[in-house]
């Protein structure tokens, strides 16, 4: 779902933005350094939550950079927590939507006491968000049932026949698995190393940011002279905020 502009929202979070009489604390989740790739990057996100404020004071903000899977440890999730109780603030979340697939981030928030709205489920409260988590844990739940249930059918018929003909493929196997695994092994592994960026184009990025270019000037003006990332990829924000954090 789209981050939303504040006209778009419901008049419940209309009420909610200006009863925020003692700010906002900003709460941002990306999935990896390289998360402006998503479409919902930290930029996009920090814009989402400051055009939503408006003249609204943003007291803090934290980033939490990881899986929407990982629910256990969200240092920067309690930090938020914490600052906004500590201010009396209302916590505003850019991306909350695979994080309310999860019954215990959302439980942790409900439990919490602090205000909060999210930016990409405007219509959302407590109550719909904690459906939202049940439904899509049971889900995960029936899922895992029905593939540990297909791996054991297909384990029964590969020791009774000797081998298993694919129904999606078509082809016969004798065992599970990925039988070229070391070769998309070396495949993911050098597709998760970060190469260095150019140093010509490190010391372009480093003077466009003194002339007081933002990321997102300088992506563009990146990509316009059709210049690469080390690994090749075109630039977006978030790579030319991690290359000056390299």
């Amino acid at each position: 779902m789209p981050l939303q502009n504040a006209k778009t929202l419901s008049d419940e979070y209309i009420k909610m933005k200006s009863s925020s009489k003692n700010g906002f604390i900003a709460y941002y989740r990306v999935s990896s350094v390289r998360q402006g790739e998503s479409g919902l990057g930290l930029e996009a996100q920090r814009e989402a939550v400051l055009r939503f404020a408006g003249k609204m004071p943003i007291r803090a903000e934290f980033t939490e950079v990881e899986s929407g899977k990982r629910h256990i440890n969200r240092p920067q999730l309690l930090a938020a927590l914490g600052e906004a109780k500590l201010r009396k603030a209302t916590l505003l979340i850019a991306k909350l939507d695979r994080l309310a697939r999860n019954v215990h981030f959302i439980s942790g928030l409900m439990e919490s006491g602090v205000d909060f709205i999210a930016l990409d489920i405007p219509h959302a409260n407590k109550l719909t968000l904690h459906i939202m988590a049940a439904m899509a844990e049971h889900e995960r739940e029936m899922i895992s049932q029905r593939t540990k249930a297909g791996l054991d059918a297909a384990k029964r018929e590969i020791k009774a026949n000797g081998f298993r003909i694919s129904r999606r493929s078509g082809r016969k196997y004798s065992k599970h698995g990925n039988p070229h695994w070391p070769e998309s092994l070396a495949r993911a592994r050098a597709a998760r190393t970060v190469k260095p960026t150019p140093t010509a184009v490190l010391e372009m990025i480093r003077s466009l940011r003194s002339q007081g270019k933002t990321f997102r000037d300088i992506t563009e003006q990146l990509n316009g002279l059709e210049l690469k990332t080390g690994s090749g990829a075109k630039w977006y924000a978030s790579t030319v905020r991690a290359a000056l954090l390299a």
